[in-house]
């Protein structure tokens, strides 16, 4: 993977967190480097998913894998401030 590949991986992943954390209802007591840390996870296995199914690449924009990515987001930043939450 080149180095465009990875600043690329840290932007979506950083964007798929965002997502995830803002659609998630209530406040989240985890830190911003987490969230994007989940992001990047997220990114990457919802890609692998979307692919398994043959919705990831798709004419246009692929809202499927976003949506897929996203919920996951959503999961790990749920169980981390669950997680997160019980350590402090």
């Amino acid at each position: 993977m080149e180095i465009s590949g990875v600043v690329s991986a840290l932007i979506i992943g950083l964007v798929i967190g965002v997502l995830g954390r803002i659609a998630l209802p209530g406040r989240q007591h985890i830190p911003v480097w987490l969230t994007i840390v989940i992001g990047i996870i997220a990114a990457f296995v919802g890609a692998a998913i979307a692919k398994a199914f043959g919705v990831a690449d798709t004419n246009g924009i692929d809202w499927i894998e976003w949506l897929i990515q996203i919920g996951l987001a959503m999961v790990g930043v749920g169980f981390a401030d669950r997680a997160y939450g019980r350590g402090r």
